[in-house]
């Protein structure tokens, strides 16, 4: 018997959210925030300190993620205590928005590069990790928040940082075993840095505090380049992720057709018979 699409549905227990970094970049950052409100979507932020949080909190938006640190490199024993010092200052900061996730990344970065690039990872390396997120885990069960440690490329966006992968990353968060640990697992960098998308989602399943999602080449809206979502979105349904996928992606052209296409990307279909529903009698 032939099929037809049944009607559309979003995912079961997903949260969409939208950086506002990245989209309406015409529009100062309290009206982008409103205007990813207004469409239904949470709001994902970069450096709070930039921003007047007031009137962040004004826009009556509800905050998804923002960094989690302002300097310093988990991985790096001289600047470590950077990062739990500057982690420590953001808290209020996350407090009063409402963030439930503050994420912080594998090293030190300076405009989206390392400050201090290195091409090995070492034994030393990893022990700071592991010892550096143990204490932001014990920060973050203090004040109710999760840290979610990011997984980055290294090939076109963060070249200088180890143990960036995500199955770096992964590993790390495995290790620490904490529940205010958790993995941001950025797909546009998974993709690039090793790609086999869906199994990656199944092994890091348990470890996932959020998922950021753009499409490769460009780091543009799903739908502008060669990762098929529709086939991601059905695979967290399957797996049972119940957690937050956030948009971190420049708008290809238009930011409203941006956030559609997001929308449409992660609007998972049923199948039902051909006929199913309708009366013969």
């Amino acid at each position: 018997m032939s099929e037809q699409a049944a009607p559309s549905r979003g995912p079961v227990d997903i949260r969409l959210a939208v950086c506002a970094e990245m989209v309406f970049l015409d529009l100062p950052i309290e009206e982008r925030v409103r205007r990813i409100a207004d469409a239904g979507f949470d709001v994902e932020l970069w450096d709070t300190r930039k921003h007047d949080v007031e009137q962040l909190v004004a826009t009556g938006a509800k905050f998804s993620s923002m960094t989690g640190y302002s300097a310093g490199s988990v991985i790096d024993p001289d600047t470590a205590p950077d990062v739990l010092r500057t982690a420590a200052e953001l808290i209020p900061t996350a407090l009063e928005l409402g963030v439930s996730r503050m994420v912080v990344h594998p090293a030190e970065l300076i405009n989206g590069q390392a400050a201090r690039p290195a091409f090995r990872a070492t034994g030393q390396m990893w022990l700071t990790g592991l010892r550096t997120l143990e204490k932001l885990g014990e920060l973050g069960a203090e004040h109710g928040v999760t840290f979610a440690l990011e997984n980055l490329n290294t090939i076109i966006d963060h070249p200088g940082i180890p143990l960036a992968r995500a199955k770096d990353t992964l590993a790390l968060v495995e290790a620490i075993k904490h529940p205010n640990v958790k993995m941001m697992l950025d797909i546009y960098h998974a993709q690039i840095g090793e790609g086999n998308l869906i199994d990656l989602l199944g092994r890091a399943l348990p470890h996932i505090g959020e998922i950021q999602v753009a499409d490769v080449p460009g780091r543009c809206e799903p739908g502008t380049g060669e990762i098929h979502f529709p086939a991601i979105a059905r695979a967290l349904d399957e797996i049972g992720y119940k957690g937050t996928v956030g948009m971190e992606a420049w708008a290809e052209s238009d930011s409203e057709l941006a956030l559609a296409r997001f929308r449409e990307a992660f609007t998972l279909r049923r199948s039902v018979p051909f006929g199913a529903g309708i009366s013969t009698g």
